[in-house]
């Protein structure tokens, strides 16, 4: 994983590679800026100009992750033909994870706990529709993914000169869904054929076969209602089913292959007919996620999921979200994707409710008012150096849990230390809503992990020095 550089006044310099990082800092050229994500700020003016090379953010918006990939332009050109062929080399793997159900769940356990209170004022006067939304209003739920989206790209911005962006606009191309008998020669005999039905087939059928439930083998879309008996290429006349179950069933009814399964055929018939709750929520946020990137004032390249797949089948990447927002929009190439993926998850900043309640919805017990003990709130990044003569000497790195007696809990990688004094905890980074982990494609693969690492055992690392910003 790349490590973002920033210069001595703070602006954006091009990524640099692990071993230059650790040079850097070894040679204290450098200084721990921010910790996850890894950044670095130099501490003396550089002579001379920096070449800065065209680097993209590449976005692949989900209902419950987005993958956001920092990549770098290539442009070759074939041999054999003359074109122009565009590449991307991938410096940086992100995986956004939302938490708008919970969100979603918390406003009805709110609305509930309003109207549990409400209902005991006798003569307080009915109150409906006596608010109006703005044009283009979205629940919570889906704010919040748009939100979370957008600030991401500016953060990325603030490290790294980013010249451009990348996104998807539809998770299906309506269009190529709606009638495919019709939809044009494009759809049909292009590059694309089938690729916007496969995939959203895939997302609807969960990846497995409608009939057996066997994973991880090649699927096949299978007619509910054979074309051999009348049926239609609509998409709710399409599942996916394996090779054998497939032949098996060939040409006949839903109701006599599956005579002796009434419990299936009848899941299959309510699958058939069950919108996408995912694909409804892309959906919806579709233009709001487009119109703020438009914002941003750089060139914007917009696509489809159908391409998305269509790119990472043929350039060999597995599906992950943030492999597949580096296949997003026009690419002929890709390098460098064997890399580790950071998983930044939406933990929120707390809650503003002051009790707790019970299973009938009554407050109990109470809060504490002030978030800050000695310092510290929940969900810091300390370092904890717990001397010899304590029962839990050694160090610890993790996500701290306050108390207000002054004894916290540190969340390690591993396990949970409890009862560790606040007198021993150092700040590495303070909490900025987002809890940080890393997914690695083989055990060989770190990336800045390394670096992150040895940084915290740095003698001259102060708080100020990694503060999230």
């Amino acid at each position: 994983m790349s490590v973002f550089v920033l210069d001595y006044s703070g602006k954006p310099l091009m990524p640099c590679s692990e071993k230059r990082a650790r040079k850097l800092l070894a040679a204290c050229r450098a200084r721990v800026h921010r910790l996850v994500p890894f950044v670095i700020r130099l501490v003396a003016h550089r002579a001379g100009t920096c070449n800065f090379q065209p680097l993209r953010i590449k976005l692949d918006p989900g209902s419950r992750a987005t993958g956001l990939a920092l990549v770098r332009d290539v442009e070759t050109v074939d041999a054999a033909t003359g074109c122009i062929l565009r590449g991307a080399a991938v410096l940086t793997l992100m995986e956004l994870v939302h938490r708008g159900r919970q969100i979603s769940e918390v406003l009805t356990a709110r609305r509930n706990t309003r109207r549990r209170r409400r209902g005991n004022l006798r003569y307080r006067a009915p109150r409906f529709r006596n608010r109006t939304r703005r044009a283009g209003w979205l629940a919570p739920s889906l704010q919040h993914r748009v939100d979370t989206t957008l600030a991401w790209v500016i953060r990325v911005r603030r490290w790294a000169p980013v010249t451009a962006i990348s996104s998807e606009l539809v998770r299906f191309d309506l269009q190529a869904l709606e009638n495919p008998e019709i939809s044009g020669i494009e759809y049909q005999q292009g590059t694309l054929s089938g690729y916007e039905v496969r995939e959203y087939l895939l997302e609807k059928w969960d990846r497995k076969c409608a009939y057996c439930d066997a994973t991880g083998v090649p699927l096949q879309i299978e007619h509910l209602h054979a074309r051999a008996r009348g049926g239609s290429n609509r998409i709710a006349n399409l599942a996916l089913a394996c090779g054998p179950c497939n032949q098996k069933k060939a040409a006949l009814p839903l109701e006599a292959f599956l005579a002796k399964d009434p419990g299936r055929m009848a899941r299959i018939q309510a699958q058939a007919k069950r919108p996408l709750k995912d694909g409804a929520a892309v959906n919806a946020t579709r233009w709001a996620l487009a119109n703020g990137l438009t914002v941003t004032g750089l060139p914007v390249e917009l696509s489809s999921g159908g391409r998305t797949k269509y790119n990472r089948s043929q350039l060999g990447v597995p599906k992950t979200h943030a492999l597949d927002a580096a296949c997003v929009g026009s690419v002929d190439a890709i390098k460098a994707w064997r890399r580790p993926t950071l998983q930044v998850k939406c933990t929120g900043r707390g809650s503003y409710q002051r009790t707790r309640l019970d299973k009938y919805g009554f407050p109990r017990g109470y809060l504490m008012r002030c978030k800050a003990v000695r310092g510290f709130q929940t969900g810091d990044l300390v370092r904890a150096d717990v001397p010899a003569s304590s029962k839990k000497a050694g160090r610890y790195v993790g996500r701290v849990a306050v108390r207000a007696s002054g004894s916290f809990n540190i969340q390690t990688g591993s396990e949970v230390v409890q009862g560790i004094s606040h007198k021993h905890c150092r700040i590495v980074q303070r909490s900025d809503g987002y809890g940080y982990s890393r997914i690695a494609i083989s055990k060989g693969d770190a990336g800045a992990g390394h670096v992150a690492r040895a940084a915290l055992s740095l003698p001259g690392l102060k708080p100020e020095a990694s503060r999230a910003i």
